[in-house]
């Protein structure tokens, strides 16, 4: 995944954001409607669903019209390009500091030769 991917840009900038992160929490446990998102924040609907929308244009959510309902749910895989990242970077830290430790202990060698 290339590192300037604007995918991965927005589900971070989603994550970000403490409310945003509420609801997904919420998500995780079920779908929800927007209204029953919105009860536990203190802010006006129109202010909650810019946060909905961030979500959604992030791909963390889905939502669906039902009526006059707005429903909400986490999407399929909706980390998956947050936590390939995050594993792709473990991966290069993790070598880099086995190279730093062998590195550290060649120069002990030398030392106490």
């Amino acid at each position: 995944m290339s590192k300037f991917d604007s995918t991965l840009d927005l589900c971070f900038s989603a994550l970000g954001d403490p409310t945003r992160r509420m609801i997904l929490e919420r998500l995780a446990r079920s779908e929800a409607t927007a209204g029953e998102l919105a009860e536990p924040h203190n802010m006006a609907l129109p202010s909650f669903m810019e946060h909905l929308k961030k979500l959604e244009a992030a791909g963390l959510i889905t939502s669906e019209k039902k009526g006059r309902t707005r429903v909400c749910q986490l999407a399929p895989d909706a980390f998956s390009p947050a936590k390939n990242w995050l594993t792709e970077q473990s991966e290069i830290w993790e070598g880099r500091l086995d190279q730093f430790d062998d590195y550290i202990t060649n120069l002990m060698k030398e030392k106490n030769k």
